[in-house]
Parts: C-alpha cells; sequence; structure tokens
C-alpha cells in the first residue's frame, strides 16, 4: 500500500526514485504532495511562471500505468523558464515572450523525459536569465532575495515543492541562489551538458546546471544527462584540498570568511591534505573579463528584441545591451584571451589537488528582491570553464545559509562530485 500523501514532497529525487520502483509510493502520489505544497506556499513565495495541475498528474498517472522508462521515473522535475518544454510555456521571464511556445523540447528536457521524469512546472527566471528579477522569495525569510537568475528554480526545491530543477549559469546563476537558499547546486564543466533548446545569454558561458537537496541527487541527473555511471560513493577516498579565498577575498563578509576557513579546518581534521591555493595577479581581472563578455555576446543574442522590443526590456538588462553593443571587438577579444590563458594556467596551478574550496558568496542573501546578489564569486568560475558545485554547510547571523563552494577541473565532474560526497557527509547541513 502506498505511503500516505503528506510529507512525500519532502524526499529527495533519488529517494523517490527509489521508493516508486518498490511500489512504495506512485508517481501520482508525489506529485500531488508536490502541488498541495506549491498551492500552500505559491501566494507568498512566487517560484514559478507556468504550473499545469492536470498536465502534471496525467503524466504521473502515465508513468505509475507502465513499465520504468529510467533512473528518475515518477520523479517531478522543475524547468527554468528558459529552457524549451514543448507543452508548456517558455517565456524567458520577459513580457516579448508572453505565451511563447516551442515547438520542441531542449535537449536536457527531452533526456530527463527519457529517464522517466515527470516534468512539473517552468520555474521563475529572471528576465533573460540576466539580474533583473521577478517577484521570487526567498523561502527562508519572505523578505531577501532567493538570489538570481534561477531564482524559481532554487526556492521550490529549498521549499520541498519539488525534489529537484534545473537552472543555467552565465555567471553565478546556479551556485548564487542554491547558497542564498540553502541547497546543492552543481554547474557541470562548460558544455557538458548540451544547450540546444535553452535560450541564450552568453554563448562562450551559459551552462545547464541542477539544484537539488542532495549531492546524490545531482549526481543521478547528471549521469542521465552525460551518459555516464554514477560515482561510486562506496569507493569515495578523501580528496586533495586547495583552499582558494581568490583576489576577490577582500568583498566577502565576515560570515563568508568564517565558513570558509571553519570548512578548511574541520576537513583537515578528518584526515585531508588542505593547502594554500593562490591565484597569480592575472586572475584578478577575471570578473571584468566576464561582464565585458557577457555584455557583448548578450548584445548579440537579443539583437531582434532589442531592435524591435527595446521598449519592452528592463532598464537594467537595456544598460548591459547597450554597453554591448558600444563595445569594440578588441576589448571582446582580449576578454577571451585573458581567460584562456588563466584556463591554462589554473591547470598547472592545481595538478597536486583535487578540488578548490572557495567562497560561493558574499555573504548571506541581500534583503529586498530587486537585487539577486553579486555574481562575481561565482562567475570567475564560470568563466574558467571549470565545475563547481555549492554545499549548504553554514549560516550567517542572520538566519540565512550560506554555501561553501568547491571547484572541480575541466572535464573532470566526476572527482568533483566524488570530493562533494566526502566533504558533504562530515561537514552537515545547515539545518534545512
Amino acid at each position: 500500500m502506498a505511503l500516505a500523501t503528506k510529507g512525500l514532497n519532502t524526499f529527495s529525487a533519488a529517494e523517490a526514485a527509489r521508493l516508486i520502483a518498490s511500489g512504495e509510493i506512485t508517481s501520482e502520489s508525489l506529485v500531488r504532495a508536490c502541488l498541495e505544497r506549491i498551492s500552500e506556499r505559491e501566494p507568498n513565495l512566487h517560484a514559478w511562471a507556468t504550473l499545469d495541475l492536470q498536465h502534471a498528474l496525467a503524466q504521473a498517472r502515465y508513468c505509475d500505468r507502465g513499465p520504468a522508462r529510467g533512473p528518475l521515473h515518477g520523479v517531478p522535475i522543475g524547468i527554468k523558464d528558459i529552457i524549451d518544454t514543448a507543452d508548456l510555456p517558455t517565456e524567458m521571464g520577459s513580457p516579448i515572450y508572453k505565451g511563447h511556445r516551442p515547438a520542441a523540447d531542449a535537449a536536457c528536457v527531452a533526456g530527463l523525459r527519457a529517464a522517466g521524469a515527470v516534468i512539473l512546472g517552468k520555474t521563475i527566471t529572471c528576465e533573460f536569465a540576466g539580474m533583473t528579477p521577478d517577484m521570487t522569495a526567498n523561502p527562508h525569510n519572505l523578505a531577501h532575495t532567493p538570489g538570481g537568475s534561477s531564482s524559481g528554480s532554487a526556492a521550490s526545491v529549498a521549499d520541498f515543492q519539488v525534489p529537484a530543477a534545473l537552472g543555467t549559469q552565465t555567471g553565478g546563476s546556479v551556485i548564487r541562489p542554491a547558497s542564498f537558499c540553502g541547497i546543492v547546486g552543481y554547474k557541470p564543466s562548460y558544455g557538458l551538458i548540451n544547450r540546444r533548446g535553452v535560450f541564450p545569454a552568453a554563448e562562450s558561458l551559459d551552462t545547464v546546471g541542477f539544484m537539488a537537496r542532495t549531492v546524490e541527487d545531482v549526481d543521478l541527473i547528471a549521469a542521465h544527462l552525460v551518459g555516464r555511471d554514477r560515482v561510486r560513493r562506496e569507493e569515495v577516498k578523501g580528496p586533495r584540498v586547495g583552499i582558494c579565498r581568490t583576489p576577490l577575498w577582500d568583498s566577502v563578509d565576515r560570515a563568508t570568511a568564517e565558513a570558509i576557513e571553519d570548512a578548511a579546518k574541520r576537513l583537515a581534521a578528518a584526515g585531508l591534505q588542505v593547502e594554500e591555493i593562490v591565484l597569480p595577479r592575472r586572475f584578478s581581472g577575471l570578473a571584468e573579463a566576464r561582464d565585458k563578455i557577457n555584455d557583448y555576446e548578450r548584445a548579440r543574442a537579443l539583437g531582434y528584441e532589442w531592435a524591435s522590443k527595446r521598449d519592452q526590456i528592463s532598464s537594467r538588462l537595456s544598460a548591459s545591451l547597450a554597453r554591448g553593443c558600444a563595445m569594440q571587438a578588441s576589448d571582446f577579444m582580449g576578454a577571451l584571451a585573458l581567460a584562456e590563458s588563466c584556463r591554462a594556467r589554473l591547470s598547472a596551478l592545481t595538478r597536486d589537488v583535487d578540488v578548490l574550496l572557495a567562497p560561493a558568496v558574499p555573504g548571506e542573501a541581500p534583503r529586498g528582491l530587486d537585487f539577486t546578489g553579486d555574481p562575481r564569486l561565482q562567475g570567475i568560475w564560470t568563466l574558467l570553464h571549470v565545475p563547481t558545485i555549492t554545499l549548504p554547510t553554514h549560516g550567517g547571523p542572520g538566519g540565512l545559509p550560506i554555501g561553501i563552494q568547491l571547484v572541480g577541473k575541466y572535464c573532470e565532474d566526476e572527482a568533483l562530485l566524488a570530493a562533494a560526497y566526502w566533504a558533504f557527509d562530515r561537514l552537515g547541513a545547515w539545518r534545512m
């Protein structure tokens, strides 16, 4: 007999998949529990751009009637609203695309469906995955931002409305909201997840990522979409860790600094090799270089909208597009060249460590909903194309979470996830 509906929404994706496979719960009961939680919380949280309750339940019933189709069979997933879905609108957080219906799923959504997932709905995003937020609030304190631009994805997962959700990162749009909302956020190596059907922001940077409440869940989703085996948790050994304060260390507040220092101390006490990694002076230009690339490529990606729908673009995004249009190609190429040289240098700097431990955010989520937070501490790693993950291990003086960030080596995502398993098991979660 299936378990009672109450409380099913708190299961992780992996737990839910196991319970559905064993017949202890049904996909329909799980989806109903998630929808009940959304009904209770959505009037204040505002995490969803589009929900079709009957369609979500129909998908769940289809799963319950048939054989298991994959590792996510019957598990509901949220989709950031710049990622195409054939059966739901994709509106990009912009009035320009109100009611827009794509003809096909994005590649990552098609992959989730092939794994048996139920697409629960579309989560709110900042306008064109930029810095102009909608109305989503932080589930731990509704007066604070959840971060952006994957704001709805982070808030819905943290609020137990859905086990996992897709996001994207061009600067810090997975890691920052995941840290602010106290969940696990994973940005894979650049190019690892196919971006077909994802509205482009800055194509040199755009990366599809995942948000969940456990490392196991992001590993489960990534393994299927990439086409690899899941990390064998029982075989994971203690990683070699390099603590990297980055050239932006002066921008972090006391709570973030203490979180990084505490994590390093506790990992060393658990027997890990922890050493200092200092980035050369050249790396101090990466934050500005990322901003240049972002402005230049966004201006060209949104060429049609800028030319014909400018009055429907926010002032904040308009300023970015104007800078990009005015930028000389030589400045753009110089930023790309700096990034390429730093990527090569980083490989040498990290030769003797498996992952870096670095600050994820300057501090707790800022108060107010009109600013999603400083993206620079995430953006430098996005520009370097390396995989990163934030773990909800610490909290700040205001009672809000502060994540730490583990940074892996390019295309060594499995090693990063193995390190995340090991570290999270020992550091433990901030209250959730």
